[in-house]
């Protein structure tokens, strides 16, 4: 019966994308674009040239209508995993579980074991895109004009893991279980056209599920930002932070998980020069199974995870449904519906905001034109070119006499940038991008 139970599961379980054919993902690759929105059935995807295209930051949380209504931008997506951190003078700040370079900007992990222990995309000053692992180091802060630290590897054919790489969601039976249920939906992958590419899963998805729908898409690398409940993916004006997204996230719960920053994507006012093919060379060979022992395990977790799948399916379209009709709340009127039978608490991310607000009598009062909740990341460390990166991670400014105007004011809010393709000459500049709220 175990046995037959297993078989049925995996029956059911969705199938896996078929790969596609060599001439697709040639002719995919062959538009010059610097940026292109490329939505489709299965997944919401943009892919960009990155020496045409900067990332920025937007702080702040509950930001998602901001970024949506940002003309200069070219989209928003989820930036890396994040934790609460106290600092030395006793405030909770918001810290990247990782390291986060942009330009002269440096965001530093207070965890190092885990900025350490994480992969990490890195834009170098000539264009050319790395998939790597490890922290930020004064040599990579010297080599990289951008560094997203503190992802999870899915796979990467162009460099193995180190040993002392362990992933986001290997530590603990507990995350190794989530990590194989259908809940996947971000990922970040390097294209045989050396472009980065950006997609979001309509639905969930698991380990294997995942892995075939970037060799699908004919990724050479893919990393994940974060599992699935901090999923973002905005085009300003065409797609935004919808209600259905948010009820994902959730699972239909009244609070979903709110970020304190997102990563954003606009043109660079002077493009980097480079090949950007040159970083598709593998460091090192392609890994096999390597043992019978090694193989029995790999198949052994595509089995539960198909069985997984399949679970989640039956629970979808099977349970869920009947108990819908069993439990369903009667004696509601239809224009009563969409109205909460009881008075709903406010959102926030924020824990000390969140006790702040149950704590006083307006809590549950909620109005539309409230302003979002200030960013409480710390300041960045400003590097000069040249300088190098210090060992202290605590350490948020550089030697005053280091920082040129035009670093400040890149500190303060990201680059003003241009809107898709080339600007002609005489053209109106584009409007400036969205300020931060202000800091208490």
């Amino acid at each position: 019966m175990p046995l037959a139970g297993l078989a049925f599961l995996v029956a059911i379980a969705p199938p896996l994308p078929e790969q596609r054919s060599p001439a697709e993902q040639t002719r995919l690759a062959s538009n010059g674009e610097s940026f292109r929105y490329l939505p489709d059935d299965e997944v919401f995807a943009l892919d960009f040239d990155p020496r045409q295209v900067q990332l920025d930051l937007l702080e702040g949380w509950d930001r998602e209508q901001d970024a949506y209504n940002d003309s200069a931008a070219l989209a928003y997506v989820s930036g890396p995993m994040y934790e609460r951190h106290v600092n030395n003078s006793g405030q909770e700040i918001t810290v990247p579980l990782g390291d986060i370079k942009l330009g002269a900007r440096v965001w530093r992990g207070r965890n190092r074991t885990a900025a350490q222990q994480r992969a990490f995309i890195g834009i170098r000053r000539n264009g050319q895109v790395d998939f790597g692992y490890g922290e930020l180091t004064p040599e990579r802060a010297a080599l990289y004009d951008s560094f997203i630290g503190g992802l999870h590897s899915l796979y990467n054919d162009l460099e193995s893991p180190p040993p002392n790489y362990r992933g986001a969601y290997s530590i603990s039976m507990g995350q190794q279980v989530r990590y194989y249920l259908p809940r996947i939906r971000m990922v970040m992958g390097l294209r045989n056209d050396g472009r980065l590419e950006v997609l979001m899963s309509r639905d969930g998805l698991t380990l294997e599920q995942t892995k075939a729908l970037a060799r699908e898409r004919g990724l050479r690398a893919a990393y994940l930002p974060d599992h699935a409940s901090k999923s973002r993916f905005i085009i300003p004006g065409v797609k935004g932070f919808s209600e259905e997204d948010a009820n994902w996230i959730s699972g239909g719960a009244t609070s979903f998980v709110h970020v304190p920053y997102m990563l954003r994507l606009s043109q660079r006012m002077m493009p980097l020069q480079g090949n950007l093919l040159a970083s598709l060379t593998p460091r090192q060979g392609a890994r096999g199974c390597g043992n019978p022992l090694q193989c029995g395990q790999t198949l052994g977790s595509q089995i539960l995870d198909r069985a997984l799948a399949g679970f989640n399916r039956l629970m979808e379209q099977g349970v869920e449904p009947i108990a819908r009709l069993i439990w369903e709340p009667k004696g509601h009127k239809a224009g009563d519906r969409q109205r909460s039978p009881l008075r709903e608490p406010p959102i926030t991310a924020d824990p000390m905001a969140l006790r702040e607000l149950q704590q006083s009598e307006e809590a549950a009062i909620t109005s539309e034109n409230e302003a979002p909740l200030a960013p409480d990341l710390p300041p960045p460390l400003l590097l000069q070119e040249g300088q190098e990166l210090p060992a202290d991670p605590e350490a948020t400014t550089a030697d005053p006499g280091l920082v040129t105007p035009q670093m400040q004011s890149d500190a303060v809010s990201p680059v003003t940038a241009q809107p898709p393709g080339s600007m002609p000459q005489g053209a109106p500049a584009p409007p400036p991008p969205l300020p931060l709220p202000p800091v208490p």
